[in-house]
Order: structure tokens, then sequence, then C-alpha cells
């Protein structure tokens, strides 16, 4: 069956066309863009928010696209169990939505990072992620500047025993509580992540680590 994946662009969009590529290009999956003010997703079977500076992150990251027309269906369409996938710019969109907890701050050390990190993956209830192993470490660019993920304790302790803190950086590049790379919603179907799956699709451009977790699509 031909899977279509939907990829919202809002104005500052900058990682849309790395996810079609590698949605497309690698994996062979149908995808369309969905524009900020599209209020219907055509079918699509399920969406990615991508990286980026969405309406230029002013405010907050994340505070404005939060208001998109387009959001309004992305949220019903979670609700109804669709799968939802935020990434970097995106985590931080689902976060202003409601949809996953926390918030996404500025680096401990206030610089923009760009490099690769290894992760921990624990898949748990988490539907993109179930082409890995629990306990396995895979490698995932990233490239933010505001990607410490804080949660107060007690809702960290509820997450963690529920099992939707999904990733953990080996080695944590940004202050995040708990060392928390990315994080399931309870029923598994939305996760947010702040390091790029898309931009480690291939073996020429930074490995295939996050290969199986867009290819989750393809049943």
């Amino acid at each position: 069956m031909t899977r279509t994946l939907g990829i919202v662009v809002f104005p500052g969009s900058n990682c849309d066309r790395d996810v079609q590529w590698a949605a497309s290009g690698c994996l062979g999956l149908e995808s369309r863009f969905l524009w900020h003010e599209e209020r219907d997703l055509g079918g699509v079977d399920a969406v990615v928010i991508p990286g980026g500076f969405s309406y230029g992150d002013y405010l907050r990251c994340g505070a404005i696209a939060r208001f998109s027309p387009v959001l309004e269906a992305v949220q019903a369409f979670a609700e109804a169990g669709g799968p939802v996938l935020g990434i970097c710019n995106g985590f931080q969109v689902l976060t202003e939505m409601g949809l996953l907890p926390g918030a996404l701050t500025r680096n401990a050390n206030l610089h923009f990072l760009c490099e690769p990190a290894a992760l921990t993956v624990r898949p748990g209830p988490c539907q993109w992620l179930r082409g890995y192993d629990e306990g396995e470490t895979i490698t995932l660019p990233i490239a933010h500047g505001e990607g410490r993920y804080q949660l107060d304790a007690e809702a960290l302790q509820e997450l963690e025993q529920n099992g939707q803190l999904v990733l953990r950086y080996a080695a944590n590049p940004n202050g995040s509580v708990a060392d928390v790379a990315g994080v399931t919603n309870r029923n598994g179907n939305v996760l947010g992540l702040m390091p790029h799956p898309e931009r480690a699709c291939d073996p020429g451009t930074g490995g295939i680590d996050g290969r199986r977790l867009l290819a989750s699509l393809l049943g």
C-alpha cells in the first residue's frame, strides 16, 4: 500500500525539502508539502513538522507557528491516533501545541550546536521507533540553539514510568534534563526529537541511522 507523508511548511522552515528528499529519495515514500495556511491534510498517512525557524522564531520558538491553520488539522489528526513527527523546531512546535509535555529553551552554553550526537534508543510505545532495538545506540546530527529540554521533576518521573523518554543523549550537549533528546506521547503516535533523522538516511551524507525512523511508515 502506498503511504503518503505530509510535510508542514512555515515561513522560515528550512528542513522541509531535506525531509522530502529522505522520505521520497531514499525510501520511496510519496510526500506532499502542507502550507501553513492550509486547513485540510489531504488524506496523508503521517505528518512531519520539520526543522527551521518558523515565523522567524519571534517571541519564542514555535510560539507563533502553534496558531497556524494547518496545525488545527494536525492537532485533530494526532488526537485521532495519526502519526506525527516533530524534528528540532518541529519538536518545539509540538510542545507549544500541548501534544507533548515540556519546553525547549536556550542551550546551557548559549551556543548554537551543529555536530553528530550519540543517542540511546528506548522505543517504549513509540510507533516511529519500532525499527530500533531497546538500548540501541545510534548517531544523528543536531543543529540547534534552543534544544535544552526542561520539565518539572514530577512530570519527568511520570514520563519515565510510562516509557515516554525514548531518546537520550549519550553525552548531553545542551543541558537537557535527564539527557532527554526525544519524547513520545502516551499513545506513541507523536514523537518530538531535537536531532535530525532526515540528515542520516544516506551513507554519503551522515550515515543511515535515521532511515529506520522514517521507514516505520512502510509498515
